[in-house]
């Protein structure tokens, strides 16, 4: 079981249980929904975007695709959904029976509404009012909105982004959240607008715009409505370098608390984000794939992990790998990884032969004795002990003098 005192972390203002909060989208769509993983064990939940009554959404359907592996593990998944369905006045009175019913969870309110800063305004106050613990500014959507002048369309602009952060931020008392997209060129001067427009924290990322197949059958792209498809929302397994490279881009640019979100499925994947400067982080994909229940693996993995470390918290750790990443110039070039085989437990499947043969340098053979590594035509790349099945290849690092012998 977790230890609650040893996986309670800060974000911002707010000491949370642990720091898994559900990300806006489908798990959140209802207020019984949000009951249900807070019962389940979630620190916190960010409310489907709300939008203004007058700002019509239809969604169609399907709507969603993934892209699996053989034994259906997902590696990838696209949506073209828009935002909340709930009216305003929905969303204000379960907000406040939300913020006594648990008094101890997080509870905010993403948000999106039309060009006017005036409508960002009236919606925050309201959404204020009815008792959130902050406000999630949604300028990230990929699809659907940007066609409208919103979501992306706003985030990838830094003038907007400050604009309208600054708009909210003069009329509301409640922390700001200001939830970035990663289709852009460089994120820093977006993230460096937001805080400008006064917000007190960062979210990043929201999906990556996709096309995630084509059906092979009919050449209709995937998610088919009638034959048709747009540009979706790409999330899940396959986005966590992505969503990792820019939470950590942020971190090392300033102090403001970031929630990292993307690809996040297990703890592990949590503790890397927070590793790379995330103080929390938000999960969605992962849930609709096999539910709230996972909030006890991730809670148990990241308190035994830290438990085996002798750490006292999330806190301690956060921000612990951006010292280390630094520019591809600075990198040693003395340092070797010299890849060493496990003859024992090597299969001599023959993986590892091909893969050097074919996009390697040519330096592994079999033998009756089994794999062999010729260290002169070896280059070191590791590509052979990314291969194996088994795992019967490691690198083991040394460091070379200036005239490439070992030392």
């Amino acid at each position: 079981m977790a230890s609650e005192s040893r996986i309670r972390t800060t974000l911002g203002p707010f000491t949370l249980e642990n720091p898994f909060i559900l990300a806006s989208g489908p798990p959140t769509a209802t207020a019984d929904q949000i009951r249900h993983a807070f019962d389940a064990g979630w620190a916190g939940a960010v409310i489907k975007t709300i939008r203004p009554d007058e700002m019509v959404i239809t969604d169609v359907s399907p709507r969603f695709s993934a892209w699996k592996d053989r034994d259906s593990t997902l590696l990838g998944f696209e949506n073209i959904e828009l935002l909340s369905k709930k009216s305003v006045s929905y969303w204000l009175i379960e907000i406040s029976k939300l913020r006594r019913e648990f008094p101890d969870k997080l509870l905010i309110a993403s948000i999106m509404a039309g060009a006017d800063p005036a409508e960002w305004q009236d919606l925050a106050l309201k959404i204020q009012s009815a008792g959130a613990h902050a406000i999630e500014l949604n300028f990230s959507c990929p699809h659907g909105m940007p066609e409208r002048g919103l979501g992306a369309a706003i985030g990838q602009q830094a003038d907007l982004v400050r604009e309208l952060t600054t708009h909210v931020k003069k009329i509301t008392t409640i922390p700001l959240i200001v939830k970035l997209t990663p289709n852009v060129t460089d994120i820093i001067p977006i993230a460096q607008a937001a805080i400008k427009g006064g917000t007190d924290m960062i979210s990043a990322i929201n999906t990556i715009q996709c096309l995630i197949g084509i059906d092979l059958d009919t050449f209709f792209p995937i998610p088919s409505v009638g034959g048709y498809s747009t540009y979706g929302g790409y999330s899940g397994p396959a986005v966590k370098p992505v969503g990792l490279r820019v939470v950590s881009q942020i971190a090392q640019a300033g102090s403001t608390p970031v929630i990292g979100i993307g690809g996040i499925s297990s703890w592990n994947d949590a503790t890397e984000y927070i590793l790379a400067g995330a103080s929390a982080v938000q999960v969605c994909s992962a849930v609709m794939w096999r539910g709230y229940g996972i909030i006890r693996e991730l809670t148990t993995g990241l308190s035994e992990y830290l438990e085996e470390k002798g750490l006292s918290g999330p806190d301690v750790i956060r921000g612990k790998a951006l010292s280390q990443i630094t520019s591809h110039e600075t990198l040693n070039r003395n340092i070797r990884g010299v890849p060493f085989v496990n003859q024992d437990t090597c299969t001599k499947c023959g993986t590892c032969v091909i893969s050097c043969r074919d996009g390697g340098y040519q330096a592994i053979r079999m033998t009756n004795k089994g794999v062999a590594i010729d260290q002169e035509r070896c280059d070191n790349c590791s590509l052979c002990s990314l291969v194996c099945p088994s795992k019967s290849i490691t690198m083991i690092s040394i460091r070379m003098d200036r005239q490439g012998a070992k030392s």
